[in-house]
């Protein structure tokens, strides 16, 4: 039985979480139709787009993503501390941004003047928007959505378009993070329709590697921060370049027709994971089937379950298997 979202988010434990959507109907809703030979490739910018303008509205970041031909991924970090921040008026400017609220919230913003029943309600409207600029499942759903509404026009027909309810799973520690992010950066060379990240379309990978070219870093994805930034709060704990790195050197073992081998640099990183680099390669080809719930060490495991007072730790023979030396 599929889990209330409630149960599964704990920004207690961890910020952190991987989503995943699949399209129904057909195999290749958002790709080409081989039974037709149509091409719905124009559909994975719609929903690229879509992520990127999401990052914009939503206090949650981006950290990586994959947009395939039936279906996507997502890693993202709420940011509570971002939202608490914001006034009253910034919450509002954030949701208008991408939904119109209410009469009442649009005036307000416009200095209209409000009597004081109005103002509660707008007060009320704020401390709601508020709450939903952290929902990842107000994220999904708002990314979810305007792509149906499209593709339902554009087919010319209705009903679904994405399978009901998105998965979701609680990434716990550094080395889940990590780990799920190379999963999602590297399904398309994993599906052989890419043979590097960057000629992975449509994926966060490839908009880092463009980026690092000319020195950056992509502004609509979390950043890699180094260790030489350990007192900035919002970013990833790892240099940037050793993680394109890393990902190249496990794409090329993943490729049969590639020669590859882990560098040192990239060594260097799942020693401080703690994670063998067979055990690497596993979780980077298989996580979907091997955590189904969430993805941590067992300590961190053990903290989340009881403080959404579960019963049992689900995955966890795994996580001790592939996530501990």
């Amino acid at each position: 039985m599929a889990r209330l979202r409630q149960t599964i988010v704990s920004l207690e434990d961890t910020p952190y979480y991987h989503c995943c959507s699949r399209v129904v109907r057909k195999a290749f809703l958002c790709g080409i139709d081989h039974v037709t030979g149509e091409n719905f490739e124009h559909r994975r910018e719609w929903v690229d787009s879509r992520i990127l303008e999401l990052a914009t509205i939503f206090a949650i970041d981006i950290c990586a993503y994959a947009v395939m031909s039936n279906h996507l991924h997502v890693v993202l970090k709420v940011d509570p501390d971002k939202v608490r921040q914001w006034s009253d008026k910034e919450v509002l400017i954030q949701w208008h941004k991408g939904f119109k609220g209410t009469l009442l919230t649009q005036k307000y913003l416009k200095g209209e003047d409000l009597n004081q029943f109005e103002l509660q309600t707008v007060d009320e409207c704020i401390t709601e928007y508020r709450k939903r600029l952290i929902d990842i499942s107000w994220f999904m759903r708002s990314l979810s959505e305007p792509i149906a509404r499209m593709a339902n026009k554009e087919d010319k027909c209705t009903g679904r378009f994405w399978e009901g309810r998105f998965k979701s799973q609680a990434l716990l520690d550094e080395a889940a993070v990590l780990a799920c992010m190379a999963y999602v950066d590297l399904n398309p060379i994993r599906a052989n329709v890419a043979a590097t990240p960057e000629t992975s379309d449509y994926t966060s990978i490839q908009r880092r590697i463009a980026s690092a070219i000319k020195g950056e870093q992509p502004t609509e994805l979390l950043p890699f921060i180094g260790n030489e930034h350990l007192n900035m709060t919002n970013g990833l704990k790892f240099s940037v370049k050793d993680y394109i790195k890393l990902v190249d050197d496990t794409g090329r073992i993943i490729r049969e027709d590639k020669h590859g081998a882990i560098s040192s640099s990239s060594q260097d990183i799942l020693n401080r994971l703690n994670i063998p680099a067979d055990n690497w390669l596993k979780i980077t080809t298989e996580f979907g089937i091997l955590f189904k719930g969430a993805v941590g060490a067992l300590p961190a495991l053990t903290e989340y379950c009881e403080h959404l007072e579960r019963k049992r730790r689900q995955g966890a023979s795994n996580c001790q298997r592939w996530l501990c030396a």
